[in-house]
């Protein structure tokens, strides 16, 4: 596959295939990246921010992040836009330059879907907390169908994503091209979460 050009959103967090975003947008350089979106009815990509921060001067994200297609727009309290978001495909930044207007933009390759896989017999209890844990935060998370958590993809990007891991921690899960291999990490994290 060819690669692209795309419009980054460095951020302190990580946005998995599958996950919501909600963003404020008041920097300039993040309303024409709005604009341009809903123009052309296109994505941007979310980096995890590895240094810098998420407003002022651009920041340098990580190489692999999400694709992000806005869902929704709405104005906050104060006249700030609100935007939802949701995420798509994987990518790898080849390469990253910043316009005039502060915006970065990274030459992108998506990377191969994921094959669609049971979860193994070892992990089922990887999905039977996630289960739990969708259930007591509620939301539309918690009506999913029996399907999903059977799909190792979707148990691990929602764990992930979920669990209150580190986001370096995330970055890796997001990352890993093998959603088993993913289940593997994420049964090694959880000891961390259980109560003494």
């Amino acid at each position: 596959m060819d690669s692209i050009d795309i419009p980054l959103f460095p951020l302190a967090s990580v946005l998995f295939p599958g996950g919501r975003l909600r963003l404020r947008i008041f920097e300039p350089r993040y309303l024409d990246l709005v604009r341009d979106c809903a123009r052309s009815d296109s994505g941007f990509g979310v980096c995890l921010i590895l240094d810098g921060e998420e407003v002022g001067e651009p920041a340098i994200p990580a190489a692999f992040g999400t694709l992000a297609r806005i869902t929704d727009f709405h104005t906050l309290p104060g006249g700030l836009l609100g935007i939802h978001a949701h995420g798509g495909e994987r990518f790898h930044v080849e390469e990253t330059r910043v316009r005039s207007n502060g915006l970065v933009h990274g030459k992108v390759r998506f990377l191969e879907a994921e094959a669609s896989l049971p979860v193994p017999p070892e992990y089922g209890l990887l999905a039977t907390i996630l289960e739990r844990l969708l259930d007591r935060i509620g939301g539309e998370r918690a009506d999913v169908g029996r399907e999903c958590y059977d799909d190792a993809g979707w148990v691990g990007f929602r764990l992930a994503e979920t669990l209150p891991l580190e986001s370096a921690e995330r970055q890796q899960l997001l990352q890993m091209t093998d959603p088993l291999a993913r289940l593997e990490r994420l049964l090694h994290h959880l000891p961390r979460f259980q109560r003494a």
